[in-house]
């Protein structure tokens, strides 16, 4: 079990001078609460929580001895690509700006995937997070609306993030190639959205439920969309959106071509695939279970009021420099940033009643390592894609084991080792 020592008193990482106010946080409690709570209350149209209404899921009893673990020795998989960025048969003016951001030789998935896509073959990909995914389907998407700019492509995204994430890649990809995007997503002003459908950008990246709302409404047309993407679909199916899924496919003509990535494979992705692709190619590049690179233990509490004086004793100890802590409402993610900003940590929560804006300058700032301690609940962390977290910490206990290893899959990453901790009380039978 996890040891904690015990701190001197005043002291913490970084020393106080070290300190950053997040965001310009009122120092007022109450002005702060009132902020983050505006959102609460009211109909989050289109965001990324569409699948909260099937209720909160009922406990799995997991044996807290599967929080225990030790990472194995992390080993560097040598990975021989077939091609290189400059042997696919791509527009020039595309492969120019590959190159120029320095990518010569495509990871697995890109090297496996890119050629069959750039033929109209429609894909699956089985690949985890972080592997390059990305790109693998941009390239072909990109090359294809330069032959054909008259066309559209549609990409669905499980979270708000993923699909920002996804625009600014793209933006990097078609830098002065006069291709234009539009991220249609919940939590941010629906009426920007429509003004930029209006323009008929050429890639729209959004979140299931905010695309259908907008094709309800009649602002988002599919006459031209001829090529689709579905990213992290286990993950959207997981937060309850096949049925807008379903629905989105259904109104896309016949004539169209699919990629499918995911990072497992199950029954509803099957039937999701034999539905909508058409003798689609398999390409399965998972990489060993990021579980494996990281050291898992249990930080065992009498109670629940003993949980806040453990986790600021540990995160005064060195070497916790990027922390992701995940808890179970949103409402307890708010009440513990309170009690972590009054102890002079650097800390934000993001959840699904944030406004869109307040969760992309959170992670922003998490992501650049401005703030030390991100605190999320699941649905918010889905998709979830930052670099060099050094710490998963489980105050609440996660629902099920696949909830577990999901949330502790956002560190250990890219051949890194990591550590993640899970609260257990005394009397806690899971």
């Amino acid at each position: 079990m996890y040891t904690p020592t015990h701190r001197t008193s005043g002291a913490f990482s970084g020393g106080r001078s070290s300190f950053r106010k997040p965001f310009n946080r009122s120092s007022s409690s109450s002005s702060s609460r009132s902020r983050f709570s505006g959102g609460r209350g009211r109909r989050n149209s289109g965001g990324g929580n569409r699948g909260r209404g099937r209720g909160r899921q009922a406990p799995e009893r997991i044996d807290v001895s599967r929080f225990i673990n030790k990472a194995e020795k992390v080993t560097h998989e040598i990975y021989v690509p077939n091609h290189k960025f400059a042997d696919f048969k791509i527009d020039p003016r595309l492969l120019k700006n590959i190159i120029g951001r320095g990518f010569e030789t495509p990871s697995p998935i890109q090297d496996q995937a890119i050629p069959h896509a750039l033929l109209g073959t429609d894909v699956i990909g089985l690949a985890n997070t972080g592997t390059g995914k990305t790109a693998a389907f941009l390239i072909p998407l990109l090359h294809r609306l330069l032959q054909s700019p008259n066309e559209q492509a549609l990409i669905m995204a499980p979270t708000r993030e993923l699909a920002v994430q996804i625009e600014k890649e793209c933006f990097e990809f078609a830098r002065e190639l006069r291709l234009y995007t539009a991220v249609c997503v919940g939590g941010a002003p629906m009426f920007q959205q429509i003004k930029k459908l209006e323009r008929n950008p050429h890639i729209v990246i959004g979140t299931p439920g905010r695309l259908l709302d907008l094709a309800k409404r009649g602002k988002l047309k599919f006459q031209k969309i001829s090529m689709i993407v579905l990213d992290e679909a286990d993950r959207m199916l997981d937060m309850g959106f096949v049925h807008d899924i379903t629905y989105v496919m259904s109104q896309i003509k016949p004539e169209r071509h699919v990629m499918l990535f995911s990072a497992t494979f199950p029954a509803q992705i099957e039937t999701l695939a034999s539905d909508f692709l058409k003798n689609p190619i398999k390409i399965s590049v998972k990489s060993r279970d990021t579980a494996k690179n990281v050291d898992q233990d249990i930080i065992r509490v009498h109670d629940k009021k003993s949980k806040f004086p453990m986790l600021v004793d540990i995160l005064h100890r060195d070497g916790f420099d990027k922390i992701l802590i995940f808890v179970e409402t949103k409402r307890f993610a708010d009440e513990l940033e309170e009690r972590l900003y009054k102890e002079r940590f650097s800390v934000v929560a993001i959840h699904g009643d944030k406004r869109h804006r307040e969760r992309v300058r959170a992670l922003e700032s998490f992501q650049r390592g401005q703030t030390k301690i991100l605190i999320a609940t699941d649905v918010a962390a889905r998709g979830l894609d930052v670099n060099d977290i050094t710490h998963v910490i489980n105050y609440d206990t996660p629902s099920t084991y696949d909830t577990y290893v999901h949330r502790i899959g956002r560190t250990g990453r890219a051949n890194k080792k990591g550590t993640a901790l899970t609260f257990v009380t005394s009397s806690s039978s899971y």
